[in-house]
């Protein structure tokens, strides 16, 4: 079967390589910081991010989506650029970029259940709300290491998220379950 919605082949194909580039730089993040949890925490956020792009991989081949090259050279680099500059940029700002990253990749899992869903496709609204679950607990994760850090409010304003500002609507405090999830990320 083909799927016949260009907007979600397109943003399978680039979560599918911006999965690699996040995990990419979580591995020098991982490796930039010296204290031991954060080690392992960050260290187990790459796995999410390892395993989130297996999970889409296995739907786009359920559709004969093919890989694209041109995201998976761009993605590539810019995880390794990442991945790299986190041992020269000092420890704020992986944080903060991470967690500004993970707000947005919420949505891209619950855009694209929106889409399936829109074609009468129900098969992986599980697999697509826990995903853009974990991507929340990302950012969380991130912000809660930063929340009280002096440069935040300068960053929030400048770059739009941060203690008052989020790019999705999800308060896991108040966490929706799956079969009435579907207010999040409307645009």
């Amino acid at each position: 079967m083909q799927l016949n919605h260009p907007e979600l082949v397109d943003l399978l194909k680039k979560a599918y390589s911006a999965e690699k580039a996040a995990a990419f730089a979580y591995q020098g993040h991982a490796a930039s910081v010296k204290d031991e949890m954060e080690k392992k925490e960050i260290r187990q956020i790459e796995i999410d991010e390892w395993l989130h792009r297996k999970e889409v991989l296995g739907i786009m081949n359920d559709y004969g989506i093919s890989i694209s090259k041109y995201y998976e050279l761009k993605f590539h680099i810019i995880g390794k650029v990442i991945s790299f500059s986190c041992h020269i940029i000092g420890w704020f700002m992986p944080f903060y970029f991470a967690g500004r990253l993970e707000s947005g990749n919420v949505c891209e899992y619950f855009r694209m259940r929106q889409f399936f869903n829109a074609l009468g496709i129900t098969t992986y609204d599980e697999m697509l709300y826990e995903m853009g679950m974990k991507e929340k607990e990302h950012e969380i994760y991130f912000l809660e290491k930063i929340k009280t850090n002096k440069f935040l409010p300068y960053y929030e304003r400048f770059f739009s998220w941060g203690n008052n500002q989020s790019f999705n609507n999800i308060d896991l405090d108040k966490k929706y379950p799956s079969d009435n999830s579907n207010h999040y990320c409307k645009k």
